[in-house]
């Protein structure tokens, strides 16, 4: 499955722009138009990847589908000629949410073989990481290579970073550079666009995808369809009422729906952080759109279509009441739509389809808008203390991590050694018990990694369902303002901008518990605050500076 997918669903609706807030004297500026473009990789399509079986479907600008594979290639061809490495020593930490692989195991082993250097992993626990890697920079003892997400950029203050601590990779990459290196070169654009600080690179993307949206409003297929109803027969916010009445039988502990506030809200055309309007900033707090979505929602939570779990605010059951059938209808981040979830729900539910409803305005007329998020949430940098040489060992081993879906390559890095940690069973590589033990597909992938594709080996109708679904609407994908800008907002304005108080006071009127007045008061206090200081400085120092970055 698309782990691009499955980190976007970590970063969920963090804001689309990597806005930093900190302390540090020295920040980043933004990128100008001509000297973001002057810091960009050349793109290279990939001639050594492995044809597949879906392919991606291009949609507008820096808008594409990831490809889809419905098995795992039985003779894996090499992408790269030779050992990278050079025989450097090298320490890298990476954000790890699950159990730390034994020191010196196998795998890494087998990796450093490979690699040809000696790179010893430190995985970092990724639930305290926001606060683990502060202590690092403060100390100036940065590891030589580092995976910083994107959504904690204001928590490492990354822009007050990159030049001092972090190396610029602008030499060795940028434009025709990046040619040496064709693993790297296929990644897209937009992905590089992520690591790009006031015009210099300084970041390697992991898991890129140009389909990085932030999610979808999914249903039970096998539970609608065995009720008459299709997706295509969802058209607008009415059509959405109308199904929670029918499907809703509070009686047997079925309700239609679920959360659905986070993904829904952009069927009203409610903007993504922000919009322009004859060259002034409008906040989605302000706009008409916002309180007519905030209106449907509202009604919805007390039309008693919403399962009270759901109302009460509890999302950790979310996935067992949609297993269940408890709950049929609603929000969540692409990544879940894997073959992992396939099988949670077939274990309740032998008849288990997840289906994503198609894009779709309020009132069912006009051209449905998808937001575009980020290309690229996962970054790594490198240590600025290392020598020219010693960047381009490790630019070289980030080539080879970046091996595309199905290569020798990224068999290794994600499954190990064949025989020793993973083992065919009906052509798919399939871990062993030492193989579970060692092999993190988030330690070295968060270094560097291919462009996302869509694969679940052992569920194909998975892979066709969501590749259909992503072929079907690519072509309402949009770059919000600002997309893939970085700069260094002041951590007030940070703070501003995450809008806590408001958010608070949302969430109780979407779960019914607050009106939409009470909304419209917490707004009214925000904005003749915080919210105008917020507005005031983006104008200022990024749309009159720098624009929209469209």
């Amino acid at each position: 499955m698309s782990t691009a997918a499955t980190v976007a669903g970590a970063a969920a609706m963090a804001p689309l722009l990597s806005a930093c807030g900190g302390g540090s004297s020295k920040k980043a500026a933004a990128n100008t138009k001509e000297g973001l473009k002057a810091a960009l990789p050349a793109y290279v399509p990939n001639t050594n990847a492995v044809k597949p079986d879906i392919a991606p479907v291009q949609g507008g600008s820096d808008a594409a589908t990831d490809a889809g594979y419905l098995s795992y290639p039985a003779s894996p061809p090499a992408s790269v000629s030779g050992v990278p490495g050079k025989g450097g020593s090298y320490t890298a930490v990476t954000p790890l949410w699950g159990t730390a692989p034994p020191v010196g195991n196998s795998f890494y082993q087998a990796m450093n073989k490979a690699l040809g250097v000696e790179l010893t992993m430190k995985p970092a626990d990724g639930i305290n990481y926001s606060t683990i890697i502060p202590t690092m920079t403060a100390a100036q003892k940065l590891p030589d290579w580092i995976n910083l997400p994107s959504w904690l950029n204001a928590n490492f203050n990354t822009g007050g970073l990159v030049g001092t601590q972090l190396a610029d990779l602008t030499p060795y990459l940028s434009g025709d550079n990046v040619k040496k290196y064709p693993n790297l070169a296929s990644l897209p654009t937009g992905a590089w666009q992520t690591g790009v600080w006031g015009d210099k690179l300084y970041g390697i993307p992991c898991f890129s995808t140009s389909f990085g949206i932030p999610g979808a409003t999914f249903y039970r297929r096998d539970v609608l369809e065995a009720r008459g109803i299709t997706a295509d027969q969802v058209k607008s916010a009415d059509d959405l009422m109308n199904i929670g009445k029918e499907l809703t039988d509070a009686k047997r502990g079925v309700w239609a729906f679920d959360d659905v506030w986070t993904y829904l809200q952009t069927a009203w055309n409610v903007p993504m952080n922000w919009r322009i309007d004859n060259g002034k900033l409008v906040h989605p707090f302000e706009t008409q759109e916002f309180l007519e979505a905030l209106d449907w929602h509202y009604r919805l939570a007390t039309s008693g279509y919403m399962h009270p779990e759901a109302l009460a605010g509890d999302v950790a059951n979310g996935a067992t009441r949609f297993y269940s059938g408890k709950s049929l209808i609603g929000g969540g981040g692409l990544g879940a739509w894997n073959l992992g979830d396939h099988q949670s729900g077939v274990a309740a539910d032998p008849n288990y389809r997840r289906g994503a409803f198609n894009a779709i305005t309020a009132d069912g007329k006009g051209t449905p808008v998808i937001y575009m998020g980020a290309a690229a949430s996962m970054i790594s940098y490198l240590n600025a203390n290392l020598k020219p040489a010693q960047i381009e060992e490790l630019i070289a081993v980030a080539n080879y991590l970046a091996a595309p879906y199905g290569t020798a390559e990224y068999t290794l890095v994600n499954y190990g050694v064949e025989g020793v940690h993973h083992t065919r069973v009906n052509g798919v590589p399939t871990f062993t018990d030492e193989g579970k033990k060692d092999v993190q597909a988030t330690t070295f992938p968060f270094l560097a990694a291919p462009g996302s594709v869509i694969s679940n080996p052992g569920g194909e109708q998975v892979t066709k369902d969501y590749t259909s679904w992503s072929a079907a609407n690519v072509k309402y994908l949009t770059k919000p303002p600002f997309w893939g800008m970085n700069f260094t907002m002041p951590q007030a304005l940070a703070t501003a901008a995450a809008a806590p108080s408001v958010n608070d006071t949302l969430k109780d009127c979407y779960h019914g518990k607050k009106k939409v007045s009470d909304v419209q008061d917490a707004i009214a206090s925000w904005r003749s605050g915080p919210g105008e200081r917020l507005k005031q400085w983006m104008t200022d120092n990024v749309l009159d500076k720098y624009g929209a970055g469209q």
